[in-house]
């Protein structure tokens, strides 16, 4: 088997060591890993399996010493901007964690259980969603396929963790009573209905996400789409609540099947019984955990779910792995 160096760009954060521990565990086929980060942490040591490696600083010099054939980013928009271009130059494939090519048109955006397809034309640079988008697109894909889609009013319920290692220390530190630092209220014993900055529509950014992915995604720009995204008091496991209108009639226990048979869908659903997803159940898992189906008594051919998933596996890492996972496979 074909074997791949693999540079990871912020190996020393939260995803991007969350990345190398998933390489292990999916025993993708590396020959050598590239740890990329800051000069403040160049020279320090990375552990992988019984290896070590050192960490590089990233930059345009190193980028043309070290070749690769992927290049895994979670290091901010900013970063992603000034060096992917840098690694496709090299005939990197490069697989993108920020915000900063989503919305290109020539960039496809992938969660591979959806829209695989997409990748067939990449131009060595792909885009890994926003970590809620991609949870609530695994469970609504199949259901689009069947209904079609009309309307998505989305509500998240985020962890600390998807604002990196700031907040989940902003949540230890209200825990012990002491003040925020990363997140603009407090977050312990509280909810702050902001996520990223406020836009000039009223949306956050972090919403807008959500709406404009979703379509590119599903590949429907006529699909109807809001959302509100909340930071919530969990440490790790983002929570989707998705109110879904459709075109066609719809059939309650045929959405439970579907959901049931979905790649990358485990089916939490039996409320009598006290089953149904929280962050816990998801912590640490690669699926997404969907449950609370229900009709919308309000409105003709709704419904409701709850979607559940890691935010650090599947909402970043595990996807962008997959999505090197099917390159390497079709």
């Amino acid at each position: 088997m074909k074997k791949y160096n693999v540079a990871v760009v912020g190996a020393t954060g939260m995803v991007g060591r969350k990345m190398l521990d998933i390489l292990l565990e999916r025993n993708f086929p590396v020959e050598k890993i590239v740890p990329f980060a800051s000069k403040k942490s160049a020279g320090s040591k990375i552990q992988f399996g019984k290896k070590e490696f050192e960490v590089v600083e990233l930059s345009l010099e190193n980028i043309k010493k070290h070749k690769c054939d992927f290049a895994f980013f979670s290091a901010g928009g900013s970063i992603s901007k000034q060096f992917a271009p840098a690694f496709a130059m090299e005939d990197a494939i490069i697989i993108d964690n920020s915000s900063a090519w989503r919305m290109d048109s020539s960039v496809p955006l992938v969660v591979p259980e959806v829209n695989a397809h997409d990748l067939k034309w990449h131009k060595n640079l792909i885009a890994n969603p926003n970590c809620s988008t991609t949870q609530a697109v695994v469970a609504l894909a199949p259901l689009h396929k069947k209904y079609k889609i009309k309307r998505v009013v989305y509500s998240t319920y985020q962890a600390v963790s998807g604002a990196g290692v700031n907040g989940t220390t902003d949540l230890e530190r209200g825990m012990r009573g002491e003040s925020n630092l990363q997140f603009s209220r407090q977050i312990f014993a509280n909810v702050i209905p902001q996520i990223d900055v406020f836009l000039d529509n009223g949306y956050t950014n972090e919403e807008w996400k959500m709406i404009i992915e979703t379509k590119k995604i599903l590949g429907d720009e006529s699909i109807k789409v809001s959302a509100t995204a909340v930071r919530v008091p969990v440490f790790n496991g983002h929570s989707v609540s998705c109110n879904v209108e459709f075109e066609n009639k719809i059939d309650i226990n045929e959405i439970r099947k579907l959901l049931e048979k979905a790649e990358g869908v485990t089916l939490m659903d039996n409320p009598e019984k006290g089953v149904f997803p929280t962050p816990l159940d998801a912590d640490g898992k690669d699926d997404v955990y969907v449950g609370r189906i229900r009709a919308d008594e309000s409105r003709e051919n709704t419904i409701e779910l709850f979607t559940v998933a890691d935010n650090i596996r599947k909402g970043a890492a595990l996807n962008t792995v997959q999505i090197a996972e099917t390159l390497i496979k079709n």
